[in-house]
């Protein structure tokens, strides 16, 4: 039996530090010397060694079925080189299974910034339509391992999601 699937379309609004609250930070540059206060990210890497890495990603384009998420631990992301991207997100509602599909949104990141997302925020990307992007990631050694849950859309809804520009 084939089954079909639904794209639907998510448009991307540019990132705020207001419109991202649900999900996690935005953190932007500051100047020099500035003591660490709410607008730096605020991260929880104390279940295990933090891994801070440059994750080289190819031609990711706009379109995802899968979203993640990681429960014991903070994930800090940003490009290199200036270039905006996507990510699709879902607020933690950690005593849930699944993401609450209604309360999904997709964020337009510029290159000049990164995020924090909180635990449990469900997450897709990043995505961009350049060639090649590499990425800073922080989060613990073993994140992929053992804090990473992934729910299937098109298994679950037979759906597929579509950033939007």
């Amino acid at each position: 039996m084939i089954t079909s699937k639904t794209v639907q379309q998510l448009p991307a609004q540019w990132i705020t530090p207001e419109n991202f609250r649900s999900y996690g930070q935005v953190i932007l540059p500051s100047e020099d010397g500035k003591n660490f206060d709410g607008k730096d990210a605020q991260l929880n890497l104390q279940n295990g060694t933090p891994r801070f890495y440059i994750m080289r990603l190819e031609n990711r384009g706009c379109k995802f079925d899968k979203i993640t998420r990681h429960l014991q631990c903070t994930q800090c992301l940003g490009s290199l080189g200036g270039k905006d991207w996507l990510m699709a997100v879902c607020p933690p509602h950690n005593h849930l299974n699944e993401p609450v599909l209604a309360q999904m949104a997709a964020f337009r990141i510029p290159g000049n910034c990164f995020i924090k997302l909180n635990e449990g925020t469900w997450h897709a990307g990043p995505y961009f339509r350049h060639e090649v992007v590499d990425f800073y990631n922080l989060e613990l050694a073993d994140t992929n391992v053992v804090d990473h849950f992934t729910h299937d859309l098109f298994e679950s809804h037979q759906l597929e999601f579509e950033m939007v520009i």
